[in-house]
């Protein structure tokens, strides 16, 4: 019998990590009810060029790093966390001036990431987070049979893994 590949880690886990079960925080507390989070992306450029002895081939190097905007979505209900944070990038009649808080549009978030027990496996931190586009309802239909869900839309400028965040000990039954 052929062995299995064993991750170098946790040498016990065969499966990799389900993705149902998470957390996003900010300010050091948790933000309720969020149910989806787009990928965390992003980009490198690549920067072709080609030495002059050489006409035949082409070199490539990196170039500027991209991070795509992540989305969080979660059913409405009367907390207003995500419109609070939307309306520091926008304001509707707050006059002129007044529109963008400038001193705190921005937030450094955590996604935390559970196993299948509830232990906590892997941290990102998503950092100079702002609300580029804010959904408070979705269309609403009177024969659908559905939750309504608000959205936000964070724009970054980069994330990185959590490297204090170790592999726990997985519980046996």
């Amino acid at each position: 019998m052929a062995s299995m590949t064993q991750f170098t880690v946790n040498p016990q886990r065969f499966d990799p990590y389900k993705n149902f079960k998470f957390r996003v925080k900010w300010h050091g507390r948790y933000i309720a009810g969020v149910s989806r989070i787009s990928a965390l992306r992003r980009t490198t450029e690549v920067i072709e060029h080609r030495e002059g002895g050489d006409p035949s081939t082409s070199r490539k190097s990196p170039g500027t790093t991209k991070y795509d905007a992540i989305t969080l979505q979660r059913g409405v209900t009367h907390d207003t966390e995500f419109e609070q944070w939307a309306n520091k990038a926008w304001q509707f009649g707050a006059g002129l001036g007044s529109e963008v808080s400038l001193k705190d549009f921005r937030k450094d978030i955590t996604i935390e990431f559970f196993n299948e027990a509830g232990q906590l496996v892997i941290a990102y931190k998503v950092y100079r987070c702002w609300v580029s586009e804010y959904q408070a309802l979705p269309d609403l239909d009177a024969d659908a049979n559905a939750v309504a869900f608000e959205h936000i839309k964070l724009e970054n400028e980069g994330w990185e893994r959590d490297p204090d965040i170790p592999e726990p000990d997985e519980p046996a039954s």
